[in-house]
């Protein structure tokens, strides 16, 4: 990513300005999150891509030799032990870009941090 330009408004933009090789990555990373959060809100958020139900559900970001995707999981053991090849500083994730990127892991974190976002609204519900 060029991070001497303005920052990107938008996911579109953000990926436009990704190098090419990384494009179709990152469209494939959008496209994993928008199938499993469809009424989520697209967004920039920190410099990166985001998506925002109640709250921020996850960010993914293009690195010169790596994906990241945050924020970090838990609530699923099962989940979390297959992520573990993948861990990075603070539990966030790295995705080394000269593997293949492992798109139903992404699916299985978005699915959990929806189910989780949809839990919190309810019970923020419940206590007003």
């Amino acid at each position: 990513m060029n991070t001497e330009a303005s920052p990107p408004a938008t996911i579109d933009e953000y990926i436009a300005a990704a190098s090419p090789a990384v494009r179709p990555v990152l469209t494939e990373i959008r496209r994993v999150i928008r199938d499993e959060a469809p009424d989520a809100q697209e967004l920039i958020s920190y410099r990166m891509p985001a998506f925002k139900q109640g709250g921020i559900l996850v960010y993914f970001a293009a690195f010169k030799n790596h994906i990241g995707l945050y924020p970090p999981v838990s609530g699923d053991a099962k989940l979390e032990r297959a992520l573990e090849p993948y861990a990075g500083p603070k539990g966030n994730l790295k995705f080394p870009l000269d593997r293949a990127i492992p798109y139903d892991l992404i699916r299985r974190i978005v699915k959990l941090k929806v189910k989780q976002d949809v839990a919190r609204a309810a019970a923020r519900r419940r206590k007003s």
